[in-house]
């Protein structure tokens, strides 16, 4: 049977992850892996969940873990979230927060509901890959989020053509793939943007928590209420997640914004798979409650020495022509190779003589530029692995540049 011949026309803009393949590379034990930005499952709160979910299956509480749930999500669980929400100057109620399959759903969700085909989404250049994944499927067009140039909300307008600019994306704390963040300025500069716009702001903070140095930023959600007072008159919409400081597996994120927004997403969520999984809200909820403080501190104390290693390896070991991000947070340097390497041809050499991967650069932009570029993740790899790679990877580009 043809099956492509029944597909809906929009598969056609629907691709496989790279990052997504290369996880397939874990498996092999002699490579040494940059690609992934994953947690270090060592880890793990792994007995705090053990507890956590041995308790939700008490008599007290197994009828409600198993059972079909509300789509709003676990209420200890959103009650939890309103706290911390307060806690980043973001005041909010239970009816602000919707509970998603980790923060990937969300985005997912948001694209549904943001995007007719042809509408503009403003993404960074280059930005999170996950992102472009989600909302390809709603057929809009791409164009360059820069709030450090002077570039006018009628130039953005102007470029739409006949659609309209329905958001923009972005990730302002350690940002994958470069991790950088976004100065408070330009946030602000965000907000008139999308006023001037009449947009939505997608706020992607999945690594909101895990800053290594300098003073923490008031996220862009938190700036437009303290604007205009009250989070049902704001456009920003806060997307939050438990994978990147407790347990990716469990997959359980949230999305915190207007009452109005949230009431449509949960309209999308009952179309979608009716709740994420009762048990593992209750579980997150558990460990939350209990230690999330603690353990993120715990994985701050261990991701920070990560990165001031790979950072010191990359000075010792890269080539002229190279530059690296440096950043205050996150799990991620972006390296930018000099004119000529390309990071996908790179790639196919590293992976055959040296055993190393990371992620070639050009899948993060929406035009498919920047082949002179890769992400490196230093998350989940220890100092001693850290200093072999870095070495293999030096040398590696050391020797294409000179050919």
């Amino acid at each position: 049977m043809d099956w492509h011949g029944i597909f809906a026309s929009r598969n056609d803009r629907m691709k496989a992850s790279e990052i997504r393949e290369l996880l397939k590379l874990l498996d092999q034990p002699d490579i040494i892996s940059f690609a992934g930005g994953i947690p270090d499952p060592d880890l793990f709160p792994v007995q705090a969940f053990q507890e956590a979910f041995a308790q939700a299956l008490s008599p007290e509480k197994q009828a409600t873990a198993l059972q079909y749930s509300v789509s709003e999500g676990y209420g200890p669980l959103r009650d939890w979230i309103v706290t911390e929400m307060a806690r980043l100057e973001i005041p909010c109620t239970r009816d602000n927060v919707l509970i998603t399959s980790g923060s990937q759903q969300a985005l997912d969700y948001l694209g549904k509901l943001l995007l007719s085909p042809g509408d503009t989404a403003l993404v960074g250049w280059p930005t999170y890959l996950g992102a472009l994944g989600a909302f390809n499927a709603y057929e809009p067009r791409y164009d360059r989020l820069d709030p450090e140039t002077n570039r006018s909300a009628q130039d953005y307008a102007e470029a739409a053509g006949a659609g309209r600019v329905k958001f923009a994306y972005m990730s302002v704390d350690f940002a994958n793939p470069t991790g950088k963040t976004l100065g408070a300025g330009m946030r602000e500069r965000v907000i008139d943007l999308a006023d001037a716009l009449d947009m939505a702001v997608i706020e992607d903070a999945a690594y909101q928590s895990l800053r290594y140095e300098g003073e923490p930023l008031a996220p862009v959600l938190a700036r437009e209420i303290a604007r205009k007072g009250d989070i049902d008159a704001c456009r920003t919409l806060y997307c939050g997640s438990f994978s990147k400081t407790l347990a990716p597996g469990l997959r359980v994120g949230w999305v915190c914004g207007a009452r109005e927004v949230i009431s449509q997403l949960v309209l999308l969520k009952q179309a979608a798979d009716l709740h994420s999984s009762t048990i593992n809200q209750m579980a997150i909820a558990t460990v939350a409650e209990a230690q999330f403080d603690v353990h993120v501190d715990k994985i701050k104390t261990a991701y920070r020495a990560r990165r001031d290693r790979m950072l010191a390896a990359l000075e010792a070991q890269m080539p002229e022509g190279v530059s690296w991000t440096r950043p205050e947070g996150g799990m991620f340097v972006w390296l930018t190779l000099p004119d000529g390497i390309r990071g996908d041809d790179l790639l196919a050499r590293s992976l055959r003589t040296e055993r190393v991967a990371f992620v070639p650069g050009h899948a993060f932009f929406a035009d498919g530029s920047g082949a002179n570029t890769i992400r490196l993740s230093f998350s989940s790899t220890d100092e001693a692995t850290i200093d072999a790679g870095i070495a293999r990877l030096g040398a590696l580009i050391s020797a294409v540049a000179a050919e």
